[in-house]
């Protein structure tokens, strides 16, 4: 028997912008479907539609793991979900031996009124499994997801966290065949980020791997081969040093590209006095000055450090901002620290939140810029502490 656990050939997707021409398509299509004929006539493209994927064509064998990168909308997650076979390609062949666990989208699979031990059978149902096997499973699914005290309650009533943490415990603990990972592990913790990772790395020689992430580290740490995707196309194929390499080249900008989102409250919000180069365990300081037009109530406040791919490397909640802020100007200074970051030149997307995080009063990105003078390795993101003074 061939090790090849996925075979894709000329796989294409096309999707319509309008949605009342997209629903007459459909009805189209399955009438086609059932006459034994191609979508769209011959599988060219009908008014207000585009391709999503086209001619993707890749293999994949048991103890590889294929990494998928390319900007929001190149069409990983759509490629995806035919692999998961909850879409159809319109053109093309894809095969798949053996079972496959996949966490392509927050909640996907779970059915919210039920309990999470209640979806832990039922996901596991469809993989095949038979009630005793899931009985043995199930007290290990149960400690990997850390959810032990609310295993059973309903999954409507989890957070993203603890959705994703239930997600891929069932869908690494149950010994797939191939496992595909979509870019959702960056919703949970650092903590659980590293664990499921390292729950990848032990099942990487019993199955095949599709992973997508823009995280440059986990790329180059497990994937074999990386395939760059631009408007549903392979535009690079090959090691992950060079992808990652052809990547950075493509779609670099040599300045960081700011704007700001104000709520009609605020009338003004900048960044000044900003550290110029930081070095390794240095401190990020720089002032936020904010001109509110009104009374202005903020509940939440963060900071994401990135670098020119816009990848977060540093994650920062702000506490000293919640506050509320009279009419008029304040000014407030921040420092942020002590940093661990790759050597390179970084970017900041700051954003304060009202409403409990319903409503956004003030979103700067590319707010402010720095360069990190510090060494070469990658590390996971991570969480530094912060300090902040008003005036």
């Amino acid at each position: 028997m061939s090790d090849t656990l996925i075979k894709v050939e000329g796989v294409s997707k096309k999707f319509c912008r309008d949605l009342k021409r997209s629903l007459w398509y459909g009805m189209q299509d399955l009438g086609n479907e059932l006459l034994g004929r191609c979508h769209g006539g011959n599988g060219e493209l009908r008014s207000d539609e585009f391709w999503a994927v086209k001619d993707v064509s890749f293999e994949l064998k048991r103890g590889e793991c294929l990494g998928f990168v390319g900007r929001n909308g190149a069409g990983k997650t759509t490629l995806l979900r035919m692999l998961n076979g909850l879409i159809k390609p319109d053109k093309g062949l894809i095969e798949i031996w053996g079972r496959v666990g996949a966490l392509i989208a927050l909640g996907a699979g779970f059915n919210p009124i039920l309990t999470g031990r209640e979806n832990i059978y039922v996901n596991a149902s469809v993989l095949g499994f038979s009630k005793c096997e899931i009985d043995e499973k199930m007290e290990e699914i149960i400690e990997f997801s850390e959810l032990q005290e609310f295993i059973d309650a309903p999954v409507q009533s989890y957070s993203s966290g603890m959705t994703v943490r239930l997600g891929f415990a069932v869908a690494s603990l149950l010994s797939p065949d191939i496992m595909i990972l979509d870019e959702v592990l960056a919703v949970g913790d650092a903590n659980f980020q590293a664990k499921c990772f390292h729950r990848l790395g032990k099942n990487l020689d019993s199955c095949a791997v599709i992973l997508v992430s823009h995280y440059p580290h986990h790329i180059k740490k497990y994937c074999d081969r990386v395939i760059l995707l631009e408007r549903g196309q392979i535009v690079e194929i090959g090691n992950a040093d060079h992808v990652l390499g052809q990547y950075q080249k493509r779609y670099d900008v040599s300045d960081f590209e700011p704007f700001v989102v104000l709520s009609d409250n605020v009338k003004s919000a900048s960044i000044e006095n900003v550290s110029e180069t930081i070095s390794s365990g240095g401190f990020l300081e720089f002032d936020l000055i904010l001109e509110s037009k009104t009374e202005v109530r903020c509940d939440q406040s963060y900071l994401n450090l990135v670098d020119k791919m816009d990848v977060v490397h540093a994650q920062v909640v702000l506490t000293g901002l919640e506050k509320v802020y009279n009419k008029g100007k304040s000014r407030h200074c921040i420092r942020v620290g002590p940093l661990h970051l790759t050597a390179g030149n970084y970017s900041g997307n700051f954003v304060l939140y009202g409403s409990n995080g319903k409503s956004t009063i003030a979103h700067l990105r590319h707010c402010l810029s720095f360069w990190f003078d510090g060494p070469s390795s990658l590390g996971p993101i991570y969480y530094p502490p912060s300090e902040v003074k008003s005036d």
